[in-house]
C-alpha cells in the first residue's frame, strides 16, 4: 500500500460498534486517476463502493461490493480492452489471533486481516477489491495481427506441422 492511499476512506475502529454502518463510496475524477496510473489501466470511468461495516466478536467485519467500469490495454496489443467488474468484500479485522492460534470463520469470511491501529481505510480495502476482480491477462476478441492463437500455437508444434507448409 502507498503511503497516501489513492482512494482513501478513512473510519476509526473505536467508534464502530454492533450495528451496521453502511457506506457508499464514490471516486472522484482525481481518484480514478490516481488508480488509473497505480493499476496500469487505460481508463476507470466509474468506481464505487457499497459496504456495511460492523462490530462482531471476533473483530470489524467489512462486506459489500465495489463495482468499476473503465478499460485495461491488451497484454498482446496494447489496444483498450472494456472492462465491467463487479467485485464481493467479505473481509473480518481482528486485534489479533487468539490464544489457540485459530479464528473459527463461517463459510462467508473470504479474508482476514490484523488491525494494526485504530484507523480503518475502506477506500483502500475498495481499491485493492478492485484489482483482485481485474482480469491479469486482458485479451481483445479475434485476431491481432503477428500475434498466433493458443491454437496456432498447438498446430505449428505438431510434428506435422512440416507436413502442412509443402
Amino acid at each position: 500500500m502507498s503511503p497516501h492511499p489513492e482512494f482513501s476512506h478513512v473510519v476509526r475502529a473505536h467508534e464502530i460498534g454492533g450495528t451496521p454502518k453502511h457506506l457508499q463510496l464514490v471516486a472522484s475524477d482525481a481518484e480514478r486517476a490516481a488508480l488509473v496510473t497505480r493499476f496500469d489501466l487505460i481508463s476507470l470511468d466509474r468506481l464505487t463502493a457499497t459496504l456495511d461495516v460492523k462490530r462482531e466478536a471476533s473483530g470489524i467485519r467489512v462486506s459489500g461490493e465495489v463495482r468499476a467500469a473503465g478499460a485495461q490495454p491488451c497484454v498482446a496489443s496494447a489496444e483498450p480492452v472494456p472492462f465491467t467488474l463487479r467485485e464481493r468484500i467479505a473481509l473480518l479485522l481482528t486485534q489479533g489471533v487468539p490464544d489457540g492460534g485459530e479464528i473459527e470463520l463461517s463459510s462467508d469470511d473470504l479474508d482476514v486481516e490484523p488491525l494494526t491501529s485504530d484507523i480503518i481505510d475502506l477506500g483502500e480495502i475498495a481499491a485493492q477489491a478492485f484489482a483482485l476482480g481485474l482480469d491479469p491477462y486482458p485479451r481483445r476478441p479475434g485476431e491481432v495481427a503477428g500475434i498466433n492463437s493458443e491454437d496456432e500455437a498447438i498446430a505449428q508444434r505438431s510434428p506435422f506441422a512440416v507436413l502442412k507448409k509443402s
